[in-house]
Parts: structure tokens; sequence; C-alpha cells
């Protein structure tokens, strides 16, 4: 059989006398057009232990039905005619080394679904083979592995996976591989954004009754100024203070220099991130264009920072040559840069210690919005300040200003 595979036909005739013996070839009625039907063969490459590989598929009604089906299955390398069937898993790995984007983190994201998903389950079939059946089956494979080890997987998750085969397979369509996209058609629930809710008396009651708490939810005004005023002593007192009260993300406030601060005119230039892989913390862009923003300072706030200063040059006064003078606002005690995991946990510690119901270290930048939102802020500044792309992100994820108010807030922020 040549390596581009061939088309023949087949029926189900008997030979006269033994019913049990197919006629095969032999049948005089073989090609006869509404007799049997017609099949494809296609020789694959050998597998890495050395095991023959062959793909047959049968019942299409006419010999072009079968050659479309067969040519479809080939689907060479543009320029090389020759060149063996391509699986999804050689395709997915070929485009993760060419695959270029604007932050390493969206490269770890893809490399992670390819390989905890897309690879072991739909890898060994033909690139030009995959079809929406297949992808709708992979995504019912994931939901039930995680049920079966009592972690469901949400929405979300899924929805990000598909978004990783899409954007693999639009990349394979322009490289003329196959021609139709089949994550395109798949079904998935409707991933929904948490709605943060507000800390409460009656939700902090229930917590502590039931232990069961919010997925997304904010401190009040009083609860934030309780929070900030039990932690004024702790050397980051700064940097929970810039998220609580101008919303900045945990890596943009480890990304912040001195440089992009003017303390004499109160406002700062929000342009870097720091993100964390692989033990390494990493300065790049900021989560979107809409990201990069200039924020007004308070006077509190520029207090705050002066404070924190003075008790950076402290510490580098008292390190002498083992100080890194790296230029960030907020630091390791030695000045190397603060990796955002570390923020986070210094700040479940501090949330605990305070006695306050719990947050996560980005529900304080969500508290930032709601205060601001419940102050009379415009949705406009409140968007620009978070640096969101969308106004409709911004008024879908807060909670309504009035939660504040009816929890006996007032919002001077």
């Amino acid at each position: 059989m040549s390596s581009q595979g061939c088309v023949y036909t087949w029926c189900g005739c008997r030979e006269p006398g033994n019913g049990r013996r197919r006629m095969g070839s032999r049948c005089p009625l073989r090609g006869d057009e509404g007799h049997g039907s017609w099949y494809l063969s296609l020789e694959l490459p050998a597998a890495p232990d050395g095991r023959r590989r062959r793909i047959r598929r049968g019942g299409f009604p006419s010999r072009d039905s079968a050659e479309t089906a067969l040519a479809r299955l080939r689907m060479p390398s543009p320029g090389n005619p020759d060149s063996p069937p391509l699986t999804v898993g050689q395709w997915l790995e070929r485009w993760l080394v060419s695959r270029t984007a604007p932050r390493s983190s969206t490269l770890r994201g893809y490399a992670a679904h390819v390989r905890l998903y897309l690879a072991p389950c739909l890898g060994q079939i033909l690139l030009a083979d995959l079809s929406p059946a297949h992808v709708q089956a992979m995504f019912t494979a994931i939901a039930r592995q995680h049920e079966a080890m009592s972690r469901p997987v949400t929405a979300a998750t899924l929805v990000r996976v598909k978004a990783t085969l899409r954007t693999a397979l639009n990349a394979a369509i322009r490289a003329g591989h196959i021609t139709t996209n089949a994550a395109s058609r798949a079904e998935l629930p409707t991933a929904r954004r948490p709605k943060a809710v507000v800390w409460t008396a009656e939700r902090v009651t229930e917590w502590q009754r039931t232990g069961i708490r919010p997925s997304v939810a904010v401190w009040t005004l009083a609860q934030t100024a309780e929070f900030l005023n039990v932690i004024r002593g702790h050397r980051l007192y700064a940097a929970y203070h810039l998220i609580a009260l101008r919303g900045l993300r945990r890596g943009e406030a480890c990304g912040l220099r001195w440089c992009d601060i003017d303390l004499d005119s109160g406002t700062a230039i929000i342009c870097w991130q720091l993100q964390q892989y692989d033990g390494h913390v990493v300065l790049c862009p900021p989560k979107t264009a809409h990201s990069e923003r200039i924020i007004a300072l308070d006077r509190t706030t520029v207090a705050a920072l002066r404070a924190h200063r003075a008790r950076q040059l402290a510490e580098r006064a008292a390190a002498g040559e083992d100080y890194l003078d790296s230029g960030y606002v907020f630091t390791r005690p030695n000045g190397d840069p603060m990796a955002p995991d570390w923020l986070s946990r210094y700040f479940r510690q501090l949330n605990d210690a305070s006695g306050l119901p719990p947050i996560r270290l980005h529900d304080l930048r969500h508290g930032a919005a709601s205060l601001a939102l419940a102050a009379g802020a415009d949705l406009k500044v409140v968007q620009d300040m978070l640096g969101h792309s969308s106004i409709v992100l911004t008024a879908d994820t807060y909670p309504n200003p009035r939660e504040l108010h009816q929890a006996g807030e007032v919002c001077p922020v």
C-alpha cells in the first residue's frame, strides 16, 4: 500500500453454497454503483515502540467521498506533500514552540492546558480527523476525572481550555492543515463571574456559625479601617494601604518602582508588574493595555509611602553592602524584589491575626472599587482606577453600593 493510502470497495456478499465465507474482491458486482461500500486505508509512521499503525475507515457511499476523506486525513504539511499526517498532539507541540505572546504567563497557561488536558485526551487523534464530538467527549472526561478526585472543575477552567484549543486550531487553519475549527462548536456551561458581596454583620455571624464563606467578599469601610490600623506597624503596611484604597493588583504593587511615583504631585504610574515562575521573579507589562494607567494618591497614601521610604532607607543603611538597591517600592528586607506570592502569604497571616472575616488579597482590590462606588465615584472613574478594559467588567464584578450603605457605612474614599 502506498504511503499516501488507498480506497477500495467491500461488500457483504458470500460464496454460493458456503454462506459463511465472504467473496470479497472476487464478487462480480464489486465496484458497481450502489453495491457495497467504499473504504479507505492509510499507513501511519511506526509508533515509538515500533508497532505498525494503520487507519481504516468505511461506509462511504462513493469512491469520491472515500477519496475526499482520505485526502483530509493525509493533510500534508504545506510544501511537503510526502509528509505523514499530523496528530493533534504533534500539532499542539509545534504550535507551542512557535507561539509568541505578550506575556509569559499566557504561554504558561497554554502549556499547562496542553499538558494536563489536550494532549492526554486528543493527542493521538489525527488533526484532520478531529471532530466536535471528540472535543465534547474531552470536556466530559475532564469533568468526570475532577469529580472522581472530589475536586469539581469550574466552568471558567473549561472555558479557558476551550479557548486554548480554539486558538491552536485557528493556527492550524492558517497553516493550511485543516479547514474548520472543531473547538468552536463545543458546548460548555456558562462561566459566571462571581459577584463580590459585603461582609455584613449577618454574613459574619453565619460564617462564624457554619464556617461557610462567600467565594468573593469585601470588607466594609469600618473593617478595612480596622485592618489597616491593626497592621500599621508592619513593614508592608503601605503596600496593603495602596491596594485597599487604590485597587492595585498584587503584581502591580510588587512591580511599582520609586521612579514611577511622584509624591509631591501625588501620582503613580502603573506600567509594570512582577510575576513569579519556577521560583524566578520576572518583570513584565501589566495585564492589559488598559492596565497601564496613572493613579491619584490621596494625602494618607502619600504619607504612608513617605514613611515606607524612610523605613526602607533605614533597612538599606543597616544592611550596608549586602543590600540590593533594586529600585522597587516594596522589597524584601535585603532589597530583593517582592514576589507576589509573598505579598499574599503575609496578607493571609495578617488577616488571620486581625480577627476579621477572611478575604483574599485580590478582594482587597475589589474592596477599593466597592468603597469608591459607594462614595459616589463615577463608574468610568473606577474603571480607570482599576485598569479594567471594559466598563461592563467593572459593573458586573462589584457589589451594589447600597450594600455598604445598608451596613451603616459612610464612604468618603
